[in-house]
């Protein structure tokens, strides 16, 4: 199982920022904050090299808590280290 520490987490989100205004305008799709949220979840996925199973599904149209939600879910089993999620989280 891939691991992600703080710091390695904390760079995906930094980057997000940094590239925040084009993210936004490419996926026009959902309120700013569902669109960066969804951006880190994708990366995620490849980053921690999940499997199609292991990767979350959704029904209906998901929303930011669906995305955190998600996010927590393949985030907590694979923290190399024991770091606050969501304080990384709310700077999305």
């Amino acid at each position: 199982m891939t691991r992600i520490s703080e710091p390695e987490l904390s760079r995906i989100i930094d980057g997000i920022l940094e590239d925040r205004d084009s993210i936004i305008k490419h996926n026009p799709l959902g309120t700013d904050e569902e669109i960066l949220l969804w951006m880190l979840l994708a990366i995620l996925s490849s980053y921690l090299n999940l499997t199609e199973q292991e990767t979350p599904c959704f029904t209906g149209k998901p929303d930011s808590a669906t995305y955190r939600e998600a996010i927590r879910f393949i985030v907590k089993p694979r923290r190399a280290d024991d770091f606050d999620l969501e304080k990384l989280l709310a700077r999305l």
